[in-house]
């Protein structure tokens, strides 16, 4: 039987993550802008909300929490997530989302994306640098450095961008002993945790966020992101689901 590796790649991220106490949460693909942008420390003139990026629905009446959107990322799962649930939180949100921009062989106006995050009163980047490096090591195989470079995303403080550098027989001749920038990750922002109802003085986490493709390219040598979107069976007939 063959498995789209879209679908694959999520059962085994889910797979692995469940190990260290993760659940699966979901939300809705069509969002709202107080879910999408300012729940997250977005404000009105951050380039995230520029017609270029976002696919904004104009026939679509604004309401209490704004216009509405195809979501941009899935990071509103995480908030409505925490507006619904107490800490401790642990949580792994894959899905699709939309940005409107052309398609090349590395970027699509839709694709996947794969977000965690973890809220209780002992969080650390240390903790979300261990949860990391174990994760990329199930999935790629081998052994794992990860490091972290400053970098900003306005729901997270600090932010990092995550590298990580895999070595090891198994690992692939592209993969193996490079430094590979891979993606986005901090500390939740005091004031994203503010605006669900959770006391960031005695409560604190991490988030992470990352294309899906790109795992899936990574992992399986996979040239051009629209490759997954083209419903060709020449190309899905070369990954088989395990029995």
């Amino acid at each position: 039987m063959y498995i789209h590796p879209i679908t694959g790649a999520i059962r085994e991220i889910v797979s692995i993550f469940s190990e260290m106490g993760f659940m699966v949460a979901d939300g809705p693909e069509l969002e709202d802008e107080w879910h999408n942008f300012d729940a997250l420390n977005v404000p009105k003139n951050h380039p995230a909300r520029d017609m270029q990026d976002t696919f904004w629905l104009p026939d679509a009446p604004d309401t209490e929490t704004g216009g509405r959107v195809m979501r941009t990322h899935t990071s509103p799962v995480q908030i409505r997530w925490m507006k619904t649930h107490t800490a401790p939180i642990r949580i792994i949100v894959p899905g699709k989302v939309y940005r409107n921009e052309a398609t090349d062989m590395t970027h699509e106006a839709q694709f996947y994306q794969i977000e965690g995050l973890a809220i209780d009163e002992t969080v650390s980047l240390a903790q979300l640098k261990g949860t990391l490096g174990h994760f990329f090591s199930k999935f790629f195989g081998g052994d794992v450095e990860i490091r972290f470079r400053p970098s900003y995303f306005p729901f997270v403080e600090p932010g990092v961008e995550v590298d990580m550098r895999i070595s090891g027989d198994g690992v692939s001749e592209k993969l193996r002993n490079k430094w590979i920038e891979i993606m986005g990750a901090g500390m939740v922002h005091p004031n994203v945790l503010n605006g669900v109802g959770i006391n960031p003085k005695k409560y604190q986490g991490f988030a992470f966020g990352v294309g899906l493709e790109r795992l899936a390219m990574l992992k399986w040598g996979i040239d051009d992101v629209r490759a997954f979107h083209t419903g060709d069976l020449r190309f899905i007939q070369q990954f088989r689901a395990e029995k």
